[in-house]
């Protein structure tokens, strides 16, 4: 039997962003195959979510590509983001969590070039008189990712629309972050 390796990753994915905690016993129900064959595969826990996070930052910078960062207003530009990243903000908000744990002090190239695009977005809109400059890009990135990752959990327990993402994490982030106008 020949083991479609995309839709285990797939199938691990949205098992466990719904169950972080799952182990590979679970993994491999969740895909249809046995333990041993997913082993085969994916040598332990950490080699999946390598695996996954692979994917992640593959789907992450095809969203990217898709939001086209440089056009328009900065509240446009991160309309578009969000909207292109809903797909995968389950996977995000998993790798995310599960980056924190085990990661330390090394980073994989592709979240770096991920932070340094999400981040330039945020600093032009600093430039552009747009976004507050008191907030750095690096803590706007952040919080971007928490408000993707917080929102698809909400999706996920049925706590919020799925129609309602963009809209809860725009709204929210860009209501601290946007510049006011003193009179």
């Amino acid at each position: 039997m020949t083991v479609d390796r995309a839709q285990v990753l797939r199938t691990a994915a949205a098992l466990l962003t719904r169950k972080a905690t799952a182990t590979m016993d679970e993994v491999a129900r969740a895909a249809g195959i046995g333990r041993a064959t997913l082993h085969r595969h994916f040598a332990g826990r950490d080699a999946l979510v390598r695996a996954l996070e692979e994917l992640g930052i593959q789907e992450i910078e095809l969203a990217l590509e898709a939001a086209v960062l440089d056009e328009g207003t900065v509240e446009d530009a991160l309309r578009r983001l969000v909207d292109a990243v809903q797909p995968s903000a389950g996977l995000l908000s998993f790798l995310v969590t599960e980056n924190q744990l085990f990661e330390g002090e090394q980073m994989n190239e592709g979240w770096e070039r991920i932070d340094a695009r999400v981040s330039a977005l945020f600093k032009r809109g600093q430039e552009s008189g747009e976004l507050r400059i008191d907030l750095t890009p690096a803590w706007l990135t952040e919080a971007f990712y928490g408000l993707v990752s917080g929102c698809a959990w909400a999706v996920q327990d049925g706590r919020v629309a799925s129609k309602d993402f963009q809209y809860m994490i725009v709204e929210l982030l860009l209501g601290g972050a946007r510049r006011s106008v003193e009179k």
